[in-house]
């Protein structure tokens, strides 16, 4: 029999470049998205410490002074960064998929976590397609690793931003047996001379809950791109990208929209309430 699960989506800007005001920001949105009867809340891609837009606006000369803070500000799993938000989803009894920059063993991986309504880890997804400006600083995680969770509250699937727009056969879906398709978008940004991105994006959140039959969390960023480096970068750098960036959406299976956006500028949270089966096993 259908149960109503209460789901929530991130829309906001990032605390650039400052884990401690990041995770402060995160268990923030936990609080309140609980305090809205949330279920689960997904944030966006990389939401700690915010995308590395750097890579897509200048040279790697000039990108290079952000590395070592980026490196600086990314989370290791297990430690008290880490540990805050999973005592914060536990306090407050609230799954949260997490999308942040992971450190680890020396290398940097664009993971996603989720973390159920105890506080308990139930695993880590390393991004295992990157972008070729995303290679510059990331590792790929590998493609073997699973990325549908079971939980309480059902079988949720995770994928980074730029993976949405690899489309998998909708028989590829049928066997994952995810029945919530959560995707972590960094923001749109739109690129000078470019005015598809946030159309095909949107389009391709879309097409999981059409063809895949699932219901769709979509977190996404706001983002200032020159605000979000500090103004550190040249003026003709700033023009080549404007935002604000967010478009946060939650479907139905099918493609209704379940919640009424937010502006691109706003920042805050979407709720809505999914219809599951929690009766039904997950498929092998």
């Amino acid at each position: 029999m259908p149960t109503k699960v209460r789901v929530a989506a991130v829309q906001a800007e990032p605390r650039w470049l400052d884990l401690r005001a990041g995770v402060a920001q995160v268990i923030e949105f936990i609080e309140s998205a609980a305090t809205g009867g949330a279920q689960l809340v997904a944030f966006p891609e990389t939401f700690l410490p915010g995308y590395p837009w750097w890579l897509w606006l200048d040279s790697v000369s000039w990108g290079q002074g952000f590395f070592a803070r980026y490196r600086t500000n990314s989370m290791t799993v297990g430690r008290t960064e880490f540990r805050r938000i999973a005592d914060a989803a536990r306090r407050h009894h609230i799954h949260v998929l997490l999308g942040f920059s992971e450190r680890s063993a020396g290398s940097l991986y664009m993971s996603q976590c989720l973390i159920d309504d105890r506080g308990v880890l139930l695993g880590v997804r390393r991004k295992p397609e990157l972008t070729s400006l995303e290679h510059r600083i990331f590792q790929s995680g590998e493609i073997t690793e699973p990325y549908v969770f079971r939980t309480g509250i059902g079988r949720i699937g995770v994928q980074g931003g730029s993976e949405q727009l690899n489309l998998p056969a909708r028989s590829d879906l049928e066997r994952t047996g995810a029945q919530v398709h959560i995707v972590s978008w960094p923001g749109f940004i739109v690129a000078r001379d470019v005015e598809w991105g946030v159309r095909v994006n949107n389009a391709a959140t879309l097409w999981y809950s059409v063809v895949g039959q699932l219901n769709v969390i979509a977190a996404c960023s706001v983002m200032d791109v020159a605000g979000s480096e500090f103004h550190r970068g040249p003026e003709q750098v700033k023009e080549l990208v404007r935002g604000p960036g967010g478009h946060a959406r939650i479907y139905a299976p099918g493609g209704q929209e379940l919640a009424s956006p937010l502006s691109g500028h706003q920042e805050g949270l979407l709720y809505a309430d999914l219809e599951l089966d929690l009766s039904v096993e997950s498929a092998a």
